[in-house]
Order: structure tokens, then sequence, then C-alpha cells
């Protein structure tokens, strides 16, 4: 089944970035759930599915890309700017290795060298 790059954003990187920015906010600001849940504006069932790899869980990113993440979190916790960290973060893993291997093992019609995420 043919799958578009931004099908794969939807449907993986988003809850991805979600879980780890969230695990990322708890570990490291002493938040609890509740907490990630007003910052993010997504529910607490979101949170705790996120935290017990029951949602978002299909994509796992690189240590590079993880640092990333990081920083997006950093950021998101001390600006409260949520949306267009959460955005940036978003654009800046467009194309990155770990979702381009998931593009391919999703849709095995693409070429081995194939650039569309890029």
């Amino acid at each position: 089944m043919k799958t578009m790059p931004q099908e794969i954003e939807v449907w993986y990187l988003i809850p991805a970035l979600r879980k780890e920015i969230t695990k990322f906010i708890i570990k490291n600001f002493g938040k609890s759930q509740k907490d990630v849940s007003v910052i993010l504006g997504i529910s607490e069932g979101a949170v705790s599915q996120y935290l017990n790899s029951k949602r978002g869980s299909e994509l796992k990113f690189s240590k590079d890309e993880l640092e990333e993440i990081g920083k997006a979190a950093n950021k998101i916790i001390e600006e409260g700017e949520v949306d267009q960290n959460f955005y940036n973060l978003c654009v800046k893993l467009r194309g990155c290795q770990s979702l381009c291997a998931l593009h391919k093992k999703q849709d095995k019609d693409l070429p081995k060298n194939c650039d569309l995420c890029c």
C-alpha cells in the first residue's frame, strides 16, 4: 500500500514525539502525569499510554534524535510555548533516519535510494 511521508508523520512521528517529550519532562523536571497533560494539551489517559508504551512506540529514535527531542522539551518547559517548539521539532525530524526507515518498512514499493521524505 502506498504511504505518503505526511501519513507517517501523523501516524507515527507525532505520537512518538509526544511519548519522548512526556518521558523527558517527567524524568528531568519532576512533573506529574497531570502536569504533562496540561502542558502538552493532551489527556491524562494519553500521557499514561505514552508512559506505558501503549502509544507512540512504533518509531525508535537514534541517540542524536533523542537529544534534539530533549532540547525541544527543555524549550517547551522554559518558554511555555508548546505548539511552535513541537512544530519546529517535527520539521527538524522530517526525513530523519528513523522516520525514513519506518516509511520504507511500511511501503515496500519505495526504492532503496528513496529521498521522498528529505
